[in-house]
């Protein structure tokens, strides 16, 4: 079981008013699962996001969540026959649907490894 996070991400200006997040098995015959929690920081960490979901072989799953908070985190735990053919990115848009550079992880980068 692989636990990876986002880190805290700061949005005190609004930035990002939600975000996309990607999920690709790479696996052409085994299945994967992955928990989904979603944190807001403002002072404590409070769990506003928790979804499980699996993932087919050769899938790719699109997930939208609000991001309207000071700063506020993500936590991927995946599991499964499939755990290291899993992929998770990140990206933060803007009101507008724009990307916002400084709020997108792709699964190339390193996202916190909490193993």
């Amino acid at each position: 079981m692989a636990v990876l996070s986002t880190g805290p991400i700061d949005n005190q200006v609004r930035s990002s008013t939600q975000i996309i997040v990607k999920l690709v098995n790479r696996d052409a015959v085994n299945s994967a699962t992955i928990l989904i929690q979603g944190y807001y920081l403002d002072g404590s960490r409070t769990l506003y996001v928790l979804e499980q979901l699996g993932i087919a072989p050769n899938a790719v799953i699109t997930k939208e969540y609000d991001t309207n908070f000071d700063a506020y985190e993500f936590v991927f735990t995946t599991g499964g026959a499939a755990e290291a053919s899993m992929e998770v990115s990140v990206w933060g848009l803007n009101g507008n649907g724009a990307i916002v550079t400084a709020q997108r992880i792709v699964a190339e980068e390193e996202i916190n490894n909490l193993d």
